[in-house]
């Protein structure tokens, strides 16, 4: 994150949206100690999967600094992530916990931290920017995660295509344009799995089949003859 105003990146004083930046400076003033800024990406720009979340949360990431990290969702994510080979490490809920990312990166639709969790169109529209960015910044990437309907719509708004092409469904897997897959589930947090709309079997699932669909050789690179063919084509 930058101190000054990038065109791709928030400020930490960034000024896009006014609610959520009267809500940061009040938590800075009774949280001094806290992050309170703009939570930047976390993962390597190599990535192949992309997981976009809503926004920090309030005692998580606004905390923290980290996406996901300080509360029941990023213990379900970062758990799962670490099962299926898209982490390694400890994740022990702070940035200091060596916890690193493999193939996959994390943001969010909304950088700042929204009262109650509840960010507004206009707010979602304003990071889009940000989130436009952040594809465009990643060469390796080949599918996107969207962790609930708002985060779906908002990777749809980034790429420019209509939400009725592609509907939001927990499990769902969408081919966008340029080689893109687009896959949903429930958002991880403590409120959807108390209810039992999502399931750590069921959010497993939608993590072990994005690890086996990137395991395998895309669609391109299964007509690409490998160098054994290439040799034996080659007249002696």
């Amino acid at each position: 994150m930058s101190d000054a105003a990038e065109p791709d990146l928030p400020s930490r004083d960034c000024l896009l949206c006014p609610r959520l930046a009267a809500f940061r400076g009040t938590q800075r003033t009774k949280f001094p100690d806290w992050f309170n800024a703009p939570v930047p990406s976390f993962g390597p720009e190599a990535a192949a999967l992309l997981i976009v979340g809503l926004a920090p949360g309030l005692r998580g990431a606004n905390r923290t600094g980290r996406p996901f990290t300080g509360d029941y969702a990023g213990d379900l994510l970062y758990r799962s992530l670490l099962k299926f080979g898209f982490a390694a490490g400890d994740y022990a809920a702070h940035p200091q916990d060596g916890l690193r990312l493999q193939r996959a990166r994390i943001t969010n639709a909304v950088r700042c931290v929204p009262p109650q969790n509840r960010p507004e169109p206009a707010e979602i529209a304003a990071c889009g920017r940000f989130l436009v960015a952040e594809m465009g910044r990643l060469p390796q990437l080949k599918a996107i995660l969207a962790l609930g309907a708002i985060a779906h719509n908002a990777v749809l708004a980034a790429k420019g295509l209509r939400r009725a092409a592609y509907p939001f469904a927990h499990g769902a897997v969408h081919e966008l344009p340029k080689g893109i897959v687009l896959a949903d589930s429930y958002h991880c947090s403590r409120l959807n799995t108390n209810t039992g709309k999502l399931t750590p079997a069921m959010f497993e699932a939608v993590i072990a089949a994005l690890a086996e669909r990137l395991a395998a050789p895309s669609p391109a690179e299964r007509k690409r003859p490998d160098k054994l063919e290439q040799n034996l084509a080659e007249p002696a």
